[in-house]
């Protein structure tokens, strides 16, 4: 769902539900120094910093971003430094904290176990987040978007307190060259780190191989699988073999693209189906397919407790009940070349051509060796001049989107530019928001727990 869409409320209202609760990993650094600079309210991030047991950080962190009064209308957020190969401790600090904030809120007041998902392709700020998260208890990381062959084996070294290093994807290496990147608990303790947990590590695949290969050659234990297809929101694995678009541009997927439910059954794993299962009879068909559940994002997105903004929310509910709401995939919008969901309710996404081309978050940038033979970072959605004079090709760019800055404009946290104006947003939903006036039944509002009981078919919402 995006950044922070699936935020702390949401994961603790579905775990307290007694289902599998997940917060988003993806760009939580930036989120919560935004929290911090618009005052905390209500206290929340502050009341977990208290409980963060690397001595000094929260307090460095308050210092440096917390505005007890917030911003001045219109004023600019600050912005933490973007990821590079090697950054300073006090910059890995800043991530370990804000993902420890995220699940310690999700997991407060309750013994119900809180995941945390990631995404792959977002190689530099994961091992960070991997040792926040287990230092606030997750019990699941859930990883997809690219192959997480060796994050398995780096949740065993966090439990243990050991170093981890992984092979980092750098463009333009030579023949042999390997770069890794590497975090080592010891480097932010005074002592010897903390054992901790070992996570439950759940692999979000869309093919039988890959699933295959995670289960035999991954690093270390992999616990089960999330089959994602192509209806699901956010980005979509690419089809298999030759591209083809539909009429409308979309990429057309065929057989190739459809997981073998049985033939995934006979690797032991437990799994769960996401992508147009989000309802009772999808539930149904899950389990008789041998899952042991679904994993559901639509329909949680727009009910009360999302980080969804609620302008945004209550805007698409009312455009989705008149029948004014369109969900495509695009195949230009993201950075990373993955398929992207994109909806479109009352011609809002025209508001992305408008927006200028600015890359200061940076989280999809890619790396790449340059001639003279050090390493730097462009993104096909930054300005174009820029990104072609770092090597990339001018024909990458027509339609890319700059993701990060959108996504934070979702969750009511848009950067502030120049004259006044405000980043835009850009809404990702799976292909089951079209259903949704079906699940409303006419209303226009709901909670966590209403998507929970329709699904168990305990009751539907009045």
């Amino acid at each position: 769902m995006g950044i922070a869409v699936s935020d702390w409320r949401l994961a603790h209202a579905v775990s307290g539900a007694g289902q599998l609760g997940v917060v988003s990993g993806t760009a939580i650094d930036s989120v919560f120094v935004r929290r911090l600079q618009d005052g905390d309210p209500g206290g929340y991030v502050r009341r977990a910093m208290a409980a963060f047991p690397m001595p000094g950080v929260a307090d460095e962190a308050m210092r440096r971003w917390f505005r007890p009064e917030g911003r001045a209308p219109g004023e600019k957020y600050r912005e933490l430094a973007m990821y590079r190969q090697d950054v300073k401790v006090a910059r890995q600090q800043v991530t370990i904290l804000a993902m420890f904030v995220e699940v310690w809120l999700a997991k407060e007041g309750h013994g119900n176990p809180v995941g945390v998902n990631l995404l792959t392709k977002i190689q530099m700020p994961n091992l960070a987040l991997c040792y926040g998260a287990m230092l606030a208890g997750a019990d699941f990381v859930l990883m997809g978007a690219g192959i997480p062959r060796e994050i398995p084996g780096a949740l065993d070294a966090f439990a243990e307190g050991r170093a981890v290093s992984i092979r980092f994807d750098v463009e333009g290496l030579r023949s042999g060259e390997t770069e890794y990147l590497s975090l080592d608990p010891a480097a932010y303790w005074e002592g010897p780190p903390p054992k901790l947990k070992r996570p439950q590590f759940l692999a979000i695949i869309a093919s039988n191989s890959l699933a295959t290969m995670l289960a035999r050659k991954a690093s270390g234990r992999v616990d089960g699988f999330i089959v994602e297809g192509p209806t699901a929101g956010g980005h979509n694995a690419p089809p298999r073999g030759a591209a083809t678009f539909n009429e409308i541009g979309e990429p057309v997927y065929g057989e190739r693209d459809v997981v073998d439910f049985a033939k995934l059954g006979e690797l032991g794993l437990p799994f769960w189906v996401a992508g147009g299962a989000g309802s009772p009879e999808g539930l149904r068909a899950a389990v008789a397919a041998g899952a042991a559940g679904i994993q559901v994002g639509t329909l949680f997105a727009y009910c009360d407790e999302s980080g969804l903004s609620e302008e945004y929310k209550r805007s698409v509910i009312e455009h989705a009940l008149k029948g004014d709401v369109s969900v495509y995939t695009d195949p230009n919008a993201s950075p990373t070349g993955f398929p992207f969901k994109v909806v479109d309710w009352g011609g809002n996404v025209a508001d992305l051509d408008k927006r200028q081309r600015v890359c200061d978050l940076g989280y999809l940038r890619v790396a790449y060796r340059t001639d003279a033979g050090r390493l730097d970072y462009r993104c096909s959605a930054e300005p174009v001049d820029q990104y072609v004079k770092k090597g990339g090709l001018e024909e990458e760019t027509p339609g890319r989107r700059c993701l990060c800055n959108a996504l934070m404009a979702n969750i009511g946290l848009p950067q502030a530019r120049a004259g006044g104006i405000e980043e835009p947003p850009l809404l990702t939903s799976g292909d089951d928001l079209l259903a949704i006036p079906q699940f409303l039944q006419g209303r226009t509002q709901y909670h966590a727990g209403d998507v929970i009981d329709y699904l168990l078919g305990c009751r539907r919402p009045d």
